[in-house]
């Protein structure tokens, strides 16, 4: 019986030149194993090999059935290039490895070119229609293992998007960097490519190489990257979750929990600077008992995902599904959570949508155009800081964004995001002037892309994660922030009170003597207090680039400076709204805060700033066991004025509320002299305790106060029914309670 001649089948030499130099859009279909009329043509990149052979599995060759186990060799010819082919004959594709021999040294590898492609074209549909809520499972490295002839093969898939380039390649320390030696391929339409490496694990490096229009080739990080190198470095790596969570209580608790409405007291942390030279596992040995102690019932972080420089504070961001590595891989920071969550601490963290940096590596002119970023600079360039604005019309763009915001609460387990720079997003002339900005289709300066992108953000982590709590970092009046986007708001939970923050940092900064001259500045917050869910930011933003920290703001002498953080505590804590804190500002740091150093613990041992530590921690105690000063927060009928227009003393008092049971009586004197003999307007007689005095000694203070208790008389006094004789200490707080609470 004569064997028929079996040829290759036919590819130009263009076409070998482009697969080989890795600059063709679709190099499977000539790489790998192709059957026509019953030969079967294999092909393989292999440059500078001195010899190649196919070892073909046991099973159907030259059209007969084969029982031998083993594999069947075929040897190779160079074709072109660096390209080798092979045919046999055939009705199936079989499975195959190949073989490659360069001088003494053989190796047999697995053929990336063999195996289909690991999307479906549901991840696909879903992607172009901006509805892929999971897209970290179907975009960038994951570690698959595939099954084959040959047995199981484990590898990693890449996938990226990048619609307008011409070719892609994936680079790495697997490859030696090597350009042109693991193209990929395009899936069509949608815009993505991809390509299944076999042996490719965890810890390895890489990069897309990316040929745009123009023919030049960009080198990018993964924007879908789940973790990176140690920056300065910027390429992506592979990684895979190995943490196994032991917060079931905690989710459980979560979900049945409305956030919004418990007892809200937030400590803002930097990761970088609580305590210099701490990588994740160390804080979360540090962390979780220190905020327990201090009572703060949840940590914000400020953004944790990488960014090339580190004096951005993570505003600035480059891979957005990636725990930054300064301070340890993903699963440390997941160990993170997960022991702040078992110590009954929620985890927040910083989330930034409204910009990211021009840095060639990353998402800027990603396939060299503005892919990811507004095309028109009037929308696209972010004139204070430089970075480039997302182009929150794009599906895809809004996909990812959208995605990435549940991704930190899916597999982070965090508790709630913290929304950077709205402001910037919902208005189309954020600091720009006249001609600098165009308006929308409308003719306003809405940006209704951006208002539809975090309605969305807003109600799909709703859906998929009851009990997490989404915060705007939201600076103007923009109405409805926190107002449900089923009737026209934004959708989110909380929005920062920086109104307050502003008129109460400002007042507090004038000389007591002054102050009476202010004093609208400190009652304003009452006329607006209701019109959103609040919280009441004490931020990183108040205590650097020139501003100094709480302590410095204030007037007087060291007495005074402390005398005035703890009034400023105890009213944030007594005010209507949730409360948050940087850290620092429990010990009253007394230098401006600086990313580059650590707190200056070290205060800790002067009594007076360890006072200040005893405060706060009594205050959210305080604060947790009194509903008074939590239950209503977004309501009017959980507070009242006992007097607001006391300018001549300072001093400002009110009722915080529980309409089922219980009241909490504030007075607050922002003079420099106490007030003694005041009588103090109040809701019901008899006995009051003092639950809270700022100028306690065990505070740091000179210790005016009234003995633990004062009486209330039948006495009406400024509209209520009651009132009673006190002593009010100078740049003091004092808290009362009735007795038969």
């Amino acid at each position: 019986m004569v064997k028929r001649q079996l040829e290759p089948a036919p590819v130009n030499s263009a076409t070998l030149a482009a697969v080989a130099a890795g600059a063709y859009y679709d190099p499977h279909s000539v790489l790998g194993a192709h059957l026509i009329d019953r030969t079967i043509t294999i092909r393989t990149l292999r440059p500078l090999a001195d010899q190649v052979t196919f070892l073909i599995a046991a099973g159907n060759q030259d059209g007969e059935i084969d029982t031998d186990p083993t594999t069947h060799p075929v040897p190779a010819t160079h074709e072109q290039d660096g390209i080798w082919v092979a045919t046999i004959a055939g009705d199936d594709v079989p499975d195959y490895r190949v073989e490659v021999t360069y001088g003494e040294l053989t190796t047999v590898h697995d053929e990336p070119y063999r195996f289909l492609p690991t999307l479906g074209e549901l991840d696909l549909h879903l992607f172009s229609q901006g509805r892929h809520e999971r897209l970290w499972d179907a975009l960038g490295a994951r570690i698959l293992t595939i099954d084959t002839d040959h047995g199981p093969v484990e590898g990693t898939a890449f996938a990226v998007w990048a619609p307008n380039a011409q070719a892609v390649q994936v680079v790495g320390d697997f490859n030696s960097w090597t350009s042109g030696a693991t193209a990929m391929r395009s899936l069509g339409a949608a815009g993505v490519w991809e390509i299944f490496l076999p042996g490719v694990g965890v810890g390895a490096r890489y990069k897309y190489e990316i040929q745009a229009r123009d023919g030049s080739w960009l080198q990018k990080a993964d924007p879908m990257a789940k973790a990176t190198e140690i920056p300065p470095a910027t390429a992506s790596v592979v990684t895979r979750r190995h943490h196994e969570w032991n917060d079931a209580q905690w989710l459980e608790k979560r979900r049945s929990t409305n956030a919004h409405m418990g007892p809200t007291s937030i400590y803002e942390i930097h990761i970088g600077s609580w305590k210099q030279g701490l990588t994740y596992r160390d804080l979360a040995e540090e962390l979780p008992a220190y905020v327990t102690d201090l009572g703060f019932t949840h940590v914000e972080f400020l953004p944790v995902a990488e960014h090339p420089f580190g004096g951005s504070w993570g505003y600035q961001v480059s891979s957005y599904f990636a725990p930054t590595a300064r301070f340890g891989t993903p699963d440390d920071f997941r160990f993170l959570v997960d022991k702040l969550h078992q110590a009954g601490i929620g985890v927040i963290i910083d989330w930034v949508p409204a910009h990211f940096p021009k840095d060639a590596f990353a998402l800027a002119r990603f396939d060299g155009t503005a892919l990811y970023e507004y095309p028109d600079p009037q929308r696209g360039e972010h004139p204070d800081w430089g970075t480039l604005v997302f182009n929150y019309g794009r599906v895809e763009v809004r996909n990812f964004l959208m995605a990435n915001a549940t991704y930190w609460m899916e597999e982070f387990h965090a508790d709630g995001l913290r929304v950077d720079a709205v402001a910037s997003m919902l208005y189309l002339d954020y600091s720009r002037e006249s001609g600098e900005w165009t308006p929308n289709a409308f003719g306003g300066r809405e940006n209704l892309e951006a208002i539809s992108l975090l309605q969305e953000v807003n109600a799909t982590s709703y859906k998929r994660n009851p009990g997490v709590v989404l915060v705007a970092e939201e600076s103007t009046a923009w109405p409805g922030v926190t107002a449900p986007t089923t009737v026209g708001g934004l959708g989110f939970g909380l929005k920062w009170n920086m109104g307050w923050m502003n008129d109460t940092l400002r007042y507090l900064s004038e000389d007591p003597v002054n102050r009476r001259y202010h004093h609208g500045e400190v009652t304003f917050s009452m006329v607006y207090a209701f019109s959103e869910h609040f919280v009441l930011p004490l931020s990183h933003d108040e205590v650097v680039h020139g501003k100094g920290s709480l302590y410095s703001k204030m007037p007087g002498d060291q007495w005074q400076k402390l005398a005035g953080v703890r009034a400023l505590l105890a009213y944030q804590w007594s005010h209507p709204g949730k409360q948050l804190l940087f850290m620092g500002g429990e010990f009253a740091q007394e230098q401006e805060w600086h990313a580059d150093g650590s707190l200056d613990w070290w205060l800790l041992d002067r009594p007076q700033h360890a006072g200040i530590t005893n405060l706060v921690r009594d205050l959210n105690r305080i604060y947790r066991e009194r509903s008074a000063l939590w239950a209503e927060d977004f309501d009017s009928a959980g507070f009242q004025w006992i007097d607001a227009n006391d300018s001549g003393r300072n001093l400002l008092s009110y009722v915080r509320r529980d309409p089922s049971g219980g009241d909490v009586a504030i007075v607050i004197n922002f003079a420099g002299t106490p007030h003694e003999g005041y009588r103090l307007a109040l809701p019901r007689g008899g006995e009051w305790l003092e639950i809270l005095n700022t100028d306690s000694e065990h505070y740091g203070g000179s210790g005016v106060g009234n003995l633990g208790r004062v009486r209330a008389e039948d006495l009406p006094w400024s509209g209520l029914p009651h009132s009673a004789t006190v002593r009010i200490p100078p740049l003091g707080a004092v808290f009362f309670a009735p007795a038969n609470d």
